[in-house]
């Protein structure tokens, strides 16, 4: 999905060193994300359309926060949603991989404008024709990767359980044994 990678650009040290990496300002990843997002731009986001990229991130990771708490969106956001996709003209598109199906929006411009509604209409589509109370904030606190949970019974936890999943269960191991190690001491 084109919206989930786009969110997950603020890029955050999982172990929790504290660190943040915003990709958008990273030419080298931004080029390869638009490269495969087949996104074909006619020229790398100026100054201030940059600060507009930003503040659709901030949009939707305002909306993933509230579909993840299982809290309503506010009519605010609704309608700065709204007004991204108005931005732009698309043309939607069947595309095939010889086995399935899938429906795409193509800028009708190669315009950040146009871009940015592709953007806005592909978290739109995740609200209105997917199930929105999917959408899932990592519970590791230092990750906060947004993600689809596609479990069938819904439990996914961590964007990855190998990295953060595992991190979490080692540190909540540990935990135990420090409480363990105080609690014998305390009663010495």
């Amino acid at each position: 999905m084109l919206w989930d990678d786009f969110l997950n650009s603020v890029h955050r040290d999982w172990r929790g060193d504290g660190t943040a990496k915003d990709r958008l300002d990273d030419e080298a990843w931004f080029r390869e994300w638009i490269e495969y997002e087949r996104l074909n731009p006619e020229r790398l986001p100026n100054g201030k359309e940059m600060a507009s990229l930003k503040k659709l991130r901030e949009l939707l990771q305002r909306m993933a926060e509230a579909f993840a708490a299982g809290a309503p969106l506010s009519a605010a956001d609704l309608d700065a949603l709204n007004a991204a996709m108005a931005e732009g003209a698309v043309i939607r598109q069947v595309t095939s991989d010889g086995t399935s199906y899938k429906l795409t929006h193509v800028a009708v411009g190669r315009d950040w404008r146009g871009i940015e509604a592709i953007i806005a209409a592909s978290f739109a589509e995740t609200m209105a024709e997917g199930d929105p109370s999917r959408i899932r904030i990592c519970d590791n606190p230092n990750c906060r990767w947004v993600y689809h949970d596609d479990t069938r019974n819904r439990s996914k936890r961590y964007c990855d359980d190998k990295l953060c999943g595992n991190l979490m269960k080692v540190r909540r191991f540990r935990a135990r044994q420090k409480a363990e190690q105080d609690a014998s001491r305390s009663g010495d």
